[in-house]
């Protein structure tokens, strides 16, 4: 893993976060002797699940860059969270906050986020966003042309068309992540059936109009469909 500055300025996220401070995985040692195995566990975990998405990143050959680079936001005010971004050079990165790592019971868990966010990257979740973004909202805004609208009225429209055409295909695309994460997870050898358990505890978005991610419910069957073709109990 190549070195990085402290300081990180990230692109947009798929999952969806701002500028943070993060460093590598490797580097992070916290004052707390119990915060300090939480770290050894999170860079063992970190080492193979980047692996294990590297080698089916290139297996997929979707993207050009399968270097993946695992890292802790030190930010403290940061909720728990995790995404995937791009640095400037389209370099994956993985960013966990340390609540989020704080909300994990066990390696499983951790492994299991992780292949989720790498899968976020090989599937070409954020051009596939953009995309869809400019498509909805060119859409929007012609429809707004149409009736009439002035120009005001057309951004508005356009905006309305952008956010609709992001969460129209997020609750695919974290599904999507979620049943490739899962073979991520097992080949880094984890058991994904333990760390699927992390859904039991977030809140279910339910069936929202707009929501950005699918019922905990669907996640779920998304993961044992793939684990049942993984041959896994």
């Amino acid at each position: 893993m190549r070195g990085f500055a402290l300081s990180l300025v990230l692109l947009l996220a798929a999952c969806g976060s701002s500028s943070v401070i993060a460093i590598p995985a490797a580097e992070w040692q916290p004052s707390s002797p119990a915060l300090r195995e939480k770290a050894r566990e999170f860079e063992q975990v970190s080492r193979a699940v980047a692996a294990s998405a590297e080698k089916e990143c290139r297996h997929q050959a979707r993207s050009a860059n399968c270097d993946f680079a695992i890292l802790v936001d030190l930010s403290s005010r940061a909720p728990a969270n995790a995404f995937q971004t791009l640095d400037e050079d389209g370099r994956p990165l993985i960013i966990f906050t340390r609540p989020m790592i704080d909300s994990t019971e066990n390696a499983e868990e951790m492994a299991f986020v992780m292949g989720h966010e790498a899968a976020h990257h090989i599937l070409g979740h954020i051009s596939r966003q953009t995309k869809n973004a400019k498509e909805s909202a060119r859409i929007f805004g012609e429809l707004a042309r149409k009736q009439g609208a002035d120009d005001a009225g057309i951004e508005r429209a356009q905006a309305l068309g952008a956010e609709v055409g992001v969460q129209n295909y997020t609750r695919v695309f974290e599904l999507e992540a979620d049943r490739l994460g899962t073979k991520i997870t097992h080949a880094a050898g984890y058991d994904p059936m333990v760390g699927m358990v992390f859904f039991q505890r977030i809140p279910d978005p339910g069936d929202r109009f707009l929501a950005t991610h699918p019922p905990n419910a669907e996640r779920v069957e998304a993961v044992l469909q793939t684990a049942r073709q993984l041959g896994l109990r």
